[in-house]
């Protein structure tokens, strides 16, 4: 099962490698910078809706372990016309803060107007983005994990072929640059979008009567969830703002090590992906021996390809280094890559029991324990920039080591051996 979630969580953040390839062979750092700004801008506005997602997959899964495949049907409907709502309603509502949301980030000059154009046409596709968030949190709920995939490397495929088109121009076609990575983004959601739905009415179906679908229940671990998102952005963020007040190589460096990190953070939520499904299943159908084994099963197998993520990493430096960063920022991108790639087996584990708790339903321990993560860490980015250190993007990545070290700590307490009103605590 964890093999098709794996392909289909790396086709994405292939593209944005793919993405940030194209851009780093335009003039200059700015290119590079823009895009990372608009990237982390514009997955800064949906990554605090991931509940749509994550609270639809953990809702069918245990729906489906009771037998009851009607709710099922309502929830997955219900996620998708929610997902479409709000979809609009932040496409309408984001554009007049564009040059807000760039200057936040610490952009400045060129970078600004560059990033403005990105995210501009990456919103373009906002409704697309949240119906198929939906729609691959269903499927997986129904423990169907080849259609995400499958939809993820044909939209994919579509994004980068319109990338090369866009970017550079080719006869009538005019270079775009980065406003043409995004506007190429924006299509291939939409096309995945109408896919996603057409899957969902195949496995499930589809349906206007949602009457007891449980949107109030949606809505309160939509809150759980959205604390909690809201507090990893504001992190990420903040890390992101550190590191291009400093400077267009140190931003350009940034976005490459941070695009990377996002490929490895989805490589790892393969296993966790997995894990909320089965757990979620086992749970609903009331075997807890049995979903406690599968939480031992994706902690073991996540720690073991985080340590091959990190020899990877260091065995691969100088050939990312030349692929996605700038000649000029070479010199800052060394040791924080470095800094990156050790941190990945503690990384691992934060995605492992971050997955497994989301198949318990576990909303209010997973927003508890992101408060405290963020609320330490991001105390520790702030005063890193106050201080200015050499090599500061080292001291930045550390801190999103012990950003990640505290989640994964108190993610397998909960588990072993199960503080607090643990769901997958052991039963007397």
């Amino acid at each position: 099962m964890a093999l098709p979630v794996l392909f289909s969580l790396v086709a994405e953040p292939l593209t944005g490698l793919a993405d940030t390839a194209f851009i780093a062979r335009l003039p200059g750092s700015e290119p590079v910078a823009a895009l990372g700004i608009g990237t982390v801008a514009f997955t800064s506005i949906f990554w605090a809706f991931t509940f749509l997602g994550v609270a639809t997959q953990t809702e069918v899964a245990q729906s489906l372990g009771r037998n009851d495949k009607k709710h099922a049907l309502k929830i997955a409907s219900l996620a998708s016309a929610v997902a479409a709502v709000i979809g609009v309603v932040l496409m309408l509502g984001a554009i007049p803060f564009l040059e807000f949301l760039a200057t936040l980030l610490g952009s400045q000059g060129t970078v600004t107007e560059l990033a403005c154009e990105y995210i501009f046409f990456r919103l373009l596709g906002a409704p697309a983005v949240l119906v198929s968030l939906a729609c691959f949190g269903a499927l997986r709920g129904v423990q169907d994990m080849r259609t995400p995939f499958y939809v993820a490397v044909g939209i994919n495929v579509i994004n980068v072929l319109l990338d090369w088109l866009l970017i550079f121009g080719y006869g009538p076609i005019l270079p775009m640059g980065v406003a043409g990575a995004a506007i190429a983004s924006t299509v291939s959601q939409w096309v995945g979008a109408f896919w996603c739905l057409a899957a969902i009415w195949y496995r499930l179906g589809l349906t206007w009567n949602m009457r007891g679908a449980g949107i109030v229940k949606l809505l309160k671990i939509g809150g759980d969830i959205f604390i909690r998102t809201g507090m990893v952005l504001i992190f990420l963020v903040l890390c992101t703002r550190v590191a291009n007040r400093v400077g267009a190589d140190e931003g350009a460096a940034y976005q490459a090590i941070r695009q990377f990190f996002i490929f490895t953070a989805l490589f790892l939520d393969a296993f966790a992906i997995t894990g909320q499904s089965l757990v979620g299943f086992f749970l609903g159908s009331r075997d807890i021996l049995q979903a406690r084994r599968v939480a031992r099963l994706v902690c073991f197998w996540s720690v073991g390809t985080g340590v091959v993520m990190c020899i990877s990493m260091v065995l691969g430096e100088n050939f990312i280094a030349w692929l996605l960063v700038p000649t000029s920022a070479y010199a800052v991108f060394g040791p924080a890559w470095l800094t990156a790639a050790f941190m990945q087996p503690i990384g691992s584990l934060s995605f492992a029991t971050d997955g497994i708790h989301w198949g318990t339903g576990d909303y209010c321990y997973l927003r508890n324990v992101m408060i405290v993560a963020s609320i330490v860490c991001g105390v520790g980015v702030w005063i890193i920039g106050l201080v200015h250190p050499p090599h500061i993007l080292v001291f930045i990545w550390l801190a999103t080591t012990l950003w990640m070290f505290i989640r994964a700590g108190f993610g397998l307490v909960r588990i072993w051996p199960g503080i607090g009103v643990a769901p997958l605590g052991r039963r007397v």
